[in-house]
């Protein structure tokens, strides 16, 4: 194995099929489906890459976006320099760039994904910041009612949509962290607990 993709998508729901256009390009594709403000070092397929890097048999990744990393400047430019230091190329398939040329740090490629990186994380926070507001809002006005009537989930439905945290949960992790690697909120974490221990 040599040459992989890597996917992430936000929620369950969303489609990869996008990001996996050209998949017999690769030897391997390995697909997140978690929030993108979850540090790449925590989702459960990136750890397989991660892991495949250490034992050498990736030296190409390819991402659709630079915001596949993550949300957060700091996160990409640190898995960046990461797979920098291991001689990994990345290539980034919306710029049309790799991040290492004859096995150097590209200085266009770092200067770019800077600046898309600050914007990944810069629309993160105008995004919650609008929905905070969208709130505030509508709780003035008095039409902010919270969850719609009927929607609450069963406790299957709760146990199949979070997999993974009810995974990380029976292995012993704590609350805190089975909530972020699943992606989900502490409250949800805490309710999935006293469904599997009821």
């Amino acid at each position: 194995m040599s040459k992989v993709k890597y996917v992430r998508v936000s929620t369950e729901e969303q489609n990869t099929g996008r990001q996996e256009v050209n998949a017999k390009e690769f030897s391997k594709i390995y697909i997140d489906k978690t929030s993108g403000a979850i540090q790449f070092i925590e989702r459960k397929e990136a750890k397989k890459l991660l892991a495949d890097i250490e034992t050498g048999i990736v030296t190409e990744i390819h991402i659709a976006s630079i915001d596949r990393l993550g949300r957060n400047i700091i996160d990409i430019l640190t898995m960046v320099e990461f797979f920098n230091q291991k001689s990994i190329k990345l290539f980034v398939e919306n710029i049309g760039m790799f991040s290492l040329i004859d096995n150097k740090p590209n200085p266009s490629f770092k200067m770019i994904v800077s600046v898309l990186g600050n914007v990944a994380e810069m629309e993160r926070n105008n995004m919650l910041e609008r929905q905070r507001q969208g709130i505030e809002l509508a709780k003035a006005k008095g039409t902010y009612t919270g969850r719609l009537y009927g929607t609450k989930m069963t406790n299957e439905e709760i146990l199949t949509k979070y997999k993974s945290v009810v995974r990380e949960l029976k292995n012993g992790e704590s609350l805190r962290r089975a909530s972020k690697i699943g992606g989900c909120s502490l409250g949800t974490a805490q309710k999935i607990q006293k469904i599997i221990t009821a």
